[in-house]
């Protein structure tokens, strides 16, 4: 076979250090462009982005020449550096360590972008941590809940 053909559709979800609430609806679009330039210049496709004050959703069609764990090692490290330098918050601004991260079908793409797209209406009804654990017992991966959101040197 001459040529690699692939459908990679990631719904990757990651939260602020100590999950504070610190993502300003004045800025978080700015944040949001800023990630989008990361995910396009890393050869990916951005098929969604949303924040809420405390975590960040981003839907992606996956370029295969580059493993989840460096896009998203680039785009927490660089929009963090991003934030810091623009001085967005008034501490220095760290994502938790972790993400998670949820492969999904092309049939999937709409509902996921539109969830994606309607945070503010789903976190009107449960915290991030339910929507979280809601996540990853949708998507059967197996976690403790005493290890979600812990960062090795808290």
């Amino acid at each position: 076979m001459s040529n690699t053909y692939t459908q990679l559709y990631i719904h990757c979800v990651f939260a602020v250090k100590y999950r504070a609430a610190v993502i300003k609806p004045e800025w978080s679009e700015r944040l949001h462009k800023y990630i989008t330039g990361i995910v396009q210049n890393n050869g990916h496709k951005l098929l969604a982005i949303n924040s809420m004050p405390d975590h960040l959703h981003l839907f992606i069609g996956l370029n295969p020449n580059q493993s989840i764990s460096e896009i998203m090692r680039l785009v927490k490290g660089d929009s963090s550096e991003f934030i810091n330098k623009q001085a967005l918050t008034e501490r220095k601004f760290h994502w938790q360590n972790g993400y998670g991260a949820f492969s999904n079908s092309r049939s999937q793409i709409d509902s996921v972008v539109k969830y994606i797209i309607n945070q503010q209406e789903h976190h009107s009804k449960k915290t991030f941590i339910e929507e979280y654990i809601e996540l990853l017992k949708n998507y059967a991966v197996e976690f403790d809940e005493k290890y979600i959101f812990k960062d090795l040197e808290d």
